[in-house]
């Protein structure tokens, strides 16, 4: 008897946010309407009568530098994006928890995502940080300006230097600043 194919789309309750159910959950992650920041070693605190299994992926920000890779991690983690830019020097990790739920058994699950962000100019005077960023990396995400065709031109180096990593995504920033696009809208498509 052959296997049915899995059905396409979402495994997750994609607006379960909304839902009254998921409002335990989400108070473990924000603190007067805003996301709580979590060490390394943190983690949700869930009542003993709610079993939360969390499921850990650390991801890694690429792109040259000013692409905006400190200020999408600021984004996700929910932290006030920083006014002036500045090479982010060594390794920055961030935290981010974020609760869903299965779409198939209604079981729900914490993601964590480790967000590593590293500076391309630290990347290019230390070797040894590439192989640390590297090591058991779920995802990489490629990031360019639109403000900058060099970032955009720079993807294929880019991703050649993370063969094998399964998770691949490329990220365009600074859309909003439109009227200084570099990378018209169809190149990124």
């Amino acid at each position: 008897m052959a296997q049915d194919a899995p059905s396409s789309g979402s495994i997750v309750v994609a607006d379960w946010h909304q839902y009254k159910d998921s409002k335990e959950y989400f108070s473990k992650i924000l603190h007067k309407k805003r996301r709580k920041n979590f060490g390394l070693l943190e983690s949700p605190v869930m009542p003993p009568h709610v079993a939360v299994d969390t499921v850990h992926y650390k991801i890694f920000i690429s792109g040259k530098s000013g692409v905006g890779k400190t200020a999408l991690t600021a984004r996700l983690a929910g932290l006030n994006i920083p006014n002036l830019h500045y090479e982010t020097t060594g390794i920055e990790t961030t935290v981010v928890y974020w609760p869903v739920k299965l779409r198939e058994n209604g079981r729900v699950l914490f993601f964590r995502l480790q967000l590593w962000d590293c500076g391309e100019n630290t990347l290019r005077r230390f070797d040894h940080l590439l192989p640390a960023c590297k090591e058991q990396v779920d995802a990489v995400l490629f990031l360019f300006s639109f403000t900058d065709r060099t970032s955009f031109d720079d993807l294929s180096n880019q991703i050649a230097k993370w063969t094998g990593t399964s998770v691949k995504l490329v990220v365009g920033t600074k859309f909003d600043l439109f009227m200084h696009c570099d990378v018209p809208e169809r190149d990124a498509s």
